[in-house]
C-alpha cells in the first residue's frame, strides 16, 4: 500500500516519519512553519530503542558515528557523593549499544538529508487540516492546499491538530519544573561522559560529545513562566558550590546560547493517536517530562510502527488502527515511569524525602538499576519493506 502523506511539523519525529513512510512507497511532504529547519543549542540522549527505531529508518550507522557513547557516569549529590553508578559498557552487553550523546542540530541534519529538499515545505504553516471524504485528508497551508490519504500530526506538545481532532482534552499541563540548557562553546575537562547531580527540588547534568563539548542542562522546580534576565549569571550563582564540572560548564557557556523552556506534559493519556486518516506522533500523542530522557526516542518509535503499519495493513484504518493498538500502551507507560521518576529524583525537595532517597539509591544493586533501565531501552522494531 502506497499513497501520499502529509506530515506537518519537521521536528526529529515528523522527520522519522517522513522518512519511514518513503521507506514503504509512500510520497511525502513535510509541512513546517518555522523558516529553516534547525534547532540547535540543545543535545538528545539516544537510548537502545531510538537508535534501533534510526537503525530501521536507515539512518542509524550515521547517527552512531557522529555520537558519543556514554560509557561512564552516574548520579550524584552537589558535593559530590556518589549515589548511583552507572556503566555504559553492562548496557552495550545487555542491549547492543551504550547510551549514545549527539548534538540535536547533527541528528536533525542528519534525518533531513535523507529527504529530497522537493519534500520539504518550509515556512509554511498548517492553518487547517481536514478529512474531506472518506479517503481524503486536505491540509490548508496559506493559499496552498495539499491533498492527501494520510496525514500525520507531529506538530508538538502544542499541536493544533490534536486540539481539533480531540477538542475534549485538556492539553499540556506544567510539570511544576522549568528547564535551562545548553552546549558549551569548547571543550571541558570531564570525568564522566554522564551525570545527572540531584539537590533539593533541582537538577544538573551534562552528556558530553565527540568534539569534547557537553550539554547540560538545569532542571528547577519553579512555576511556569518563571525568567530571568540573565539566565547564565543566575545559574553560575545558585549551583557555584556544586561539584566539579558544574561550575567549568558553566563558565564555557556564552549567555546568549542558554535555552530556557517551562517543562510541559500530556497528563492526561489521550483516548487515541489517530482519528480517521489522522495520526498523531511524537510530542502531539504523548508529550512526556525529560526525566527518563525518552521523548524523541519514542518519537522514533511511533515512526517506525507507523511506516511498518502502512507497508503491511491492506488499508489506511487497518495500518493506524494497529498503529493505535501498538503504540498508546507502550508510550503512555513510558510517559508515566517519566513522571514517576521526576517525582523521586529531581523533583524530590523535602529533607527526609531526600534523605531517604539518597539512601535508596546507594543500598540498590548497580544490577537492579540497570534492570530497569532496560525496561524502557529493550524495544525491538518491526521490519520495513
Amino acid at each position: 500500500m502506497g499513497g501520499r502523506a502529509v506530515v506537518v511539523g519537521g521536528g526529529i519525529g515528523g522527520l522519522a516519519a517522513a522518512i519511514g513512510l518513503r521507506r514503504v512507497g509512500w510520497d511525502v511532504t513535510v509541512v513546517e512553519r518555522a523558516p529553516a529547519l534547525d534547532d540547535a543549542g540543545a543535545g538528545i540522549s539516544l537510548a537502545a530503542n531510538g537508535l534501533r527505531a534510526l537503525d530501521e529508518l536507515g539512518v542509524g550507522a550515521a547517527v552512531r558515528e557522529a555520537s558519543r557513547g556514554q560509557y561512564r557516569g552516574g548520579t550524584r549529590t552537589p558535593r559530590g557523593g556518589r549515589l548511583a553508578r552507572m556503566d555504559g559498557s553492562v548496557l552495550e552487553n545487555a542491549v547492543g549499544t551504550p547510551i549514545m550523546g549527539i548534538p540535536r542540530s547533527t541528528l536533525h541534519r542528519l534525518l533531513r538529508d535523507r529527504l529530497p529538499a522537493a519534500s520539504l515545505l518550509i515556512g509554511s504553516e498548517a492553518t487547517a487540516v481536514e478529512q474531506t471524504g472518506p479517503g481524503t485528508v486536505r491540509v490548508r497551508c496559506g493559499d496552498r492546499v495539499l491533498d492527501a490519504d494520510l496525514t500525520v500530526a507531529a506538530d508538538g506538545i502544542g499541536s493544533r491538530v490534536r486540539s481539533r481532532l480531540l477538542p475534549a482534552h485538556p492539553g499540556p499541563v506544567h510539570s511544576g519544573s522549568t528547564v535551562l540548557r545548553a552546549i558549551t562553546e569548547h571543550a571541558v575537562d570531564l570525568h564522566d561522559d554522564f551525570e545527572l547531580t540531584w539537590g533539593r527540588g533541582m537538577e544538573f547534568g551534562h552528556i558530553a560529545f565527540l568534539d569534547g563539548r557537553a550539554e547540560w542542562h538545569a532542571v528547577l522546580d519553579l512555576p511556569a513562566g518563571t525568567r530571568f534576565a540573565d539566565p547564565l549569571t543566575w545559574l553560575r550563582r545558585r549551583f557555584r558550590t556544586w561539584h566539579h564540572p558544574i561550575p567549568a560548564l558553566l563558565d564555557a557557556t556564552r549567555p546568549d546560547a542558554v535555552l530556557h523552556h517551562d517543562v510541559d506534559e500530556l497528563r492526561t493519556p489521550l483516548p487515541a493517536y489517530a482519528v480517521g486518516r489522522i495520526a498523531l506522533l511524537g510530542d502531539a500523542a504523548h508529550a512526556m517530562t525529560p526525566h527518563l530522557g525518552q521523548g524523541a526516542c519514542q518519537a522514533l518509535e511511533d515512526a517506525v510502527v507507523l511506516a511498518a503499519s502502512l507497508g503491511t495493513e491492506p488499508t489506511v484504518e487497518a495500518a493506524l488502527a494497529r498503529y493505535d493498538a501498538e503504540r498508546r500502551p507502550r508510550s503512555q507507560a513510558v510517559a508515566r515511569a517519566a513522571r514517576q521518576a521526576g517525582r523521586m529524583g529531581q523533583q524530590l525537595s523535602h529533607p527526609l524525602g531526600v534523605a531517604l532517597r539518597n539512601t535508596a539509591m546507594r543500598l540498590t544493586p548497580g544490577r537492579i538499576s540497570t534492570r530497569m533501565i532496560l525496561r524502557h531501552h529493550a524495544w525491538v522494531p518491526p521490519r520495513l519493506t
